[in-house]
């Protein structure tokens, strides 16, 4: 994700931060903008209106209210146009189930569920794959119930039919680490979970809907081959199959061609906002076999659409580096995969798929929706 900074001050902020700690000013992600904006309550606006605050005396004619999970919950900086008649944000309302909040726990495990989920959100708007200002209120995207373990009725995170299911024990470090161990698996987050779930809504909305299946098959593998008994089989053999690396990004895509999508589909998703969030730190680097020559780390998600050979010979040197900055604190790889020429071809289908069905915003058309109220002459945010 690209680093942010308070339009009022200047100072950095971060995509969850709520206040700007160098000049004070409320903080709120404004999604029909993708920026985060100092903000300021609207006077003789009426109650729960608020305004990007501006330097100087300029006055913005936008008008917001905070979501109702930050209002009541604190656990929320997503801001919702004025015009909107839904009391949530557009990526809180998204959320059907939310789990038991008296159990003390829950709380901060759904704090952290919805902080994952914004951050998928944000990189989804980016790539054009959901609305973030849906029409009258309603959403755009797969839903999501956060549940938690029952007597004898365990959740399983997984997909169906449009509706993302995740155990709420999933945003307990301590539980995460040790079901990641008992799988053996390199890696396991709470945003990795989501991608990783997204995959699959978004195989029911690009490839079956949108006529790609042959292509698909071409690529991945026949689907229809029998999903229970796939899943049965991997586990059956402990997850592992040889050489699977020339072919699959991990060891679960080996499981099934759904899987398979949906751990590629993942991992494109974590290569964009490794990149961006590169590019806005202007990150140079030297890539292999040119060693002549210094390259700017190229934003995916704002600098047009760069061709996928380009985003893999900045994205190789680029973990290259996460991982020893990781190394010299004593921390783990933070991408501990690598990736084959086979692999590649499933991440560059998926990077195709995305770019034939979405296309970005005209630039003229960015602009004027930034200046859409006529009185703001300065961007929101950064």
């Amino acid at each position: 994700m690209k680093t942010f900074h308070c339009q009022f001050c200047g100072h950095p902020i971060f995509f969850e931060n709520v206040q700007c700690l160098q000049c004070g000013s409320a903080l709120a992600f404004l999604p029909d903008r993708l920026n985060m904006s100092a903000i300021e309550e609207v006077p003789d606006g009426g109650e729960g209106l608020w305004r990007p605050r501006m330097r100087g005396r300029k006055v913005s004619g936008a008008r917001y209210r905070l979501c109702h999970n930050h209002t009541t919950q604190n656990a929320c900086n997503f801001a919702v146009p004025a015009r909107d008649p839904n009391e949530l944000c557009v990526s809180c309302r998204l959320t059907r189930v939310l789990p038991d909040l008296s159990v003390p726990e829950n709380p901060l495990r759904w704090y952290r569920l919805e902080a994952a989920k914004r951050r998928m959100f944000y990189t989804l708007a980016k790539l054009g794959l959901v609305s973030t200002d849906p029409p009258a209120g309603s959403a755009d995207g797969p839903i999501f119930e956060f549940l938690a373990d029952l007597p004898g009725q365990p959740v399983m995170t997984g997909h169906a039919q449009g509706v993302i299911t995740l155990n709420v024990a999933e945003a307990d470090d301590a539980e995460r680490v040790r079901r990641r161990e008992e799988m053996h698996e390199p890696y396991r987050t709470l945003l990795g979970h989501l991608r990783h779930e997204s995959g699959h809504f978004y195989w029911d909305r690009l490839v079956d809907e949108g006529g790609r299946v042959e292509s698909f098959r071409q690529v991945f593998g026949d689907e229809r081959l029998d999903y229970q008994k796939a899943l049965q089989d991997h586990y059956a053999r402990g997850g592992t199959v040889p050489d699977w690396q020339d072919s699959f990004v991990s060891q679960y895509a080996t499981a099934h061609p759904w899987e398979d999508w949906a751990e590629t589909w993942a991992h494109y998703l974590h290569m964009v906002d490794l990149l961006e969030t590169a590019a806005s730190y202007n990150t140079r680097l030297r890539i292999p076999g040119q060693e002549q020559e210094v390259e700017e780390v190229v934003n995916p998600l704002e600098t047009g659409r760069p061709d996928f050979d380009t985003l893999v010979d900045q994205w190789v040197p680029l973990t290259l580096l996460v991982n020893s900055l990781n190394r010299s604190l004593g921390q783990e790889d933070a991408y501990p995969f690598a990736l084959s020429a086979g692999a590649l071809d499933k991440l560059r289908y998926v990077h195709d798929v995305i770019g034939e069905t979405y296309s970005r915003v005209p630039a003229k058309d960015a602009q004027a929706q930034k200046n859409k109220d006529g009185s703001e002459a300065e961007a929101v945010g950064r």
